[in-house]
């Protein structure tokens, strides 16, 4: 797909969050549409998959340690095929649904491994990352954080592993929107200062905008030219991207829009197929 196309994509699964979500009375859209562009490059472009087989060996993995984000990863694993026909209602939160308020891998295909507890995928990560160096095998391992839960010890203590292991076969991306539930990441703890931070650890670092396509895909070609290091991609990103009643309004870390604002959405994100 070109990039246009990915694009395109992007919008559309961002459109399929905000229905799952309205149509379940329940979840976080902000999160969700903030790293759209992310997963739309990692699933449609760059990672090494085969969703007729989810549990492949030699396929490439994700974990996504922000959990609460799950619409996007379900929109993303439905529209690439691994549910067969395209979902059209997720029951998305509901009581025994494969679609769980925070992923799980026992309940949902493509889903590499169970989340949402935050601070602990970059540390999974790193052991499937060492799993695969002890095998032989040449799959890559992709996280994809939040900037603040990156306020959590063990995401230190995975960072630490990680590099003491020359984890290059691990990619982690950090959504940083300058968000978390309670407030501004900056209000919370300081200085939001992720590339030094992981620099200091001795990672591989690149920093770009995360709704840029063509800075996505390039950066993830040049974090596995790195030998050695694993890298973190650091991308800002915009809370609620693509909605203009959404986008850096933390009031929609979790929230439902309204009958208007779902109008509104399939207006502006170009309506939902």
């Amino acid at each position: 797909m070109n990039t246009a196309e990915l694009k395109q994509l992007a919008n559309h699964l961002r459109m399929v969050a905000v229905d799952m979500v309205y149509k379940g009375k329940d979840g976080h859209p902000g999160p969700a549409l903030s790293i759209a562009d992310i997963m739309t490059v990692l699933y449609f472009d760059k990672m090494r998959i085969d969703p007729e087989n989810p549990d492949w060996e030699d396929r490439d993995r994700l974990v996504l340690s922000k959990g609460h984000a799950c619409p996007i990863y379900y929109a993303a694993l439905s529209e690439r095929g691994y549910f067969g026909e395209k979902v059209t209602d997720f029951k998305l939160r509901a009581l025994k649904s494969r679609f769980q308020g925070h992923p799980v891998m026992n309940k949902t295909k493509g889903v590499d491994m169970t989340s949402g507890s935050l601070g602990n995928g970059i540390a999974i990560a790193s052991g499937m990352a060492i799993a695969g160096k002890y095998k032989k095998k040449d799959y890559y391992v992709y996280s994809i954080v939040g900037d603040g839960e990156l306020q959590e010890g063990i995401c230190w203590e995975g960072i630490n592993t990680a590099a003491a292991h020359k984890l290059d076969n691990l990619i982690v991306f950090v959504d940083k929107n300058g968000w978390q539930s309670g407030g501004s990441v900056e209000d919370t703890i300081g200085t939001n200062n992720v590339r030094e931070r992981f620099e200091a650890f001795n990672w591989h670092t690149q920093e770009i905008d995360g709704h840029d396509i063509d800075a996505v895909k390039q950066a993830i070609d040049e974090a596995k030219k790195v030998t050695n290091k694993p890298s973190v991609i650091v991308c800002n990103c915009v809370k609620g991207k693509g909605l203009s009643f959404m986008e850096d309004d933390n009031a929609w870390h979790k929230g439902v829009p309204s009958d208007e604002q779902y109008q509104m959405a399939l207006k502006e994100l170009g309506g939902i197929q």
